[in-house]
């Protein structure tokens, strides 16, 4: 199989195969043991090939014709930093294939998308580990994550508790440059299509949109593939 892709999995990889590399930022025992802790089945891991524990994708040495990810792009602090990285991975002609959340129906329905201005700043501010903005944010101003709820407009209700704002600000405190795992970003299909489009048309990536699928009914994902150009 000619055709090389790379895959981040946890105990459920979409991608399987010979011809598969799988990076992430635990290696499998460490995957593992996050499975259980989760409540999911261990034995589903599959052998790390890559592993960086701030998501570095420049130790990667090999290139790929196709790179897909799983609700991982909106964990990267460095947006930009994030796609001029897999633009490295990939051959000409390459495809970045990824599925993402859609603020609208999952626990970000709270947060307002994203929009470009933050993405450059935190571009030029070099961004690698996740603001204190954005973990008071995913620690206590999220809802619940069922799509079919909020696809009939029930999207619970925000409520300020101090004493998840404080555990988040401690957290922070704490964590000593260790990286923090929450979502850096909230996208829907049409802000995502216009930050691509706008990243590419300013010559902060090569990288073009060429599918972009909308969120299907009582789904909270969609679906997007992006090519070198």
């Amino acid at each position: 199989m000619s055709q090389r892709s790379k895959s981040a999995p946890l105990q459920t990889p979409a991608l399987r195969g010979s011809s598969v590399r799988y990076f992430d930022v635990l290696d499998s025992n460490g995957l593992r043991k996050r499975a259980e802790e989760h409540g999911l089945d261990p034995g589903n891991v599959p052998e790390i090939d890559y592993v960086s524990p701030t998501g570095d994708l420049t130790i990667i040495p090999e290139k790929f014709r196709l790179v897909f990810s799983s609700h991982c792009i909106e964990h990267q602090p460095d947006l930009i930093g994030h796609l001029k990285a897999v633009e490295r991975l990939l051959m000409d002609g390459g495809q970045y294939a990824m599925i993402v959340p859609d603020c609208r129906y999952c626990f970000d329905y709270f947060l307002p998308p994203s929009n470009i201005a933050e993405v450059i700043s935190a571009h030029y501010e070099g961004r690698r580990l996740h603001t204190l903005r954005s973990i008071i944010e995913h620690r206590a101003l999220i809802t619940h994550n069922e799509p079919a709820r909020h696809w009939r407009g029930d999207h619970g209700k925000l409520e300020l508790e101090p004493v998840k704002i404080h555990a988040a600000i401690d957290e922070w405190r704490s964590s000593n440059g260790r990286y923090i795992d929450v979502h850096a970003w909230q996208f829907t299909p049409d802000t995502f299509r216009e930050i691509i489009v706008c990243l590419n048309e300013l010559g902060y990536i090569r990288l073009a949109l060429q599918q972009i699928h909308d969120t299907l009914q009582d789904s909270f994902e969609f679906h997007v593939v992006l090519t070198v150009r």
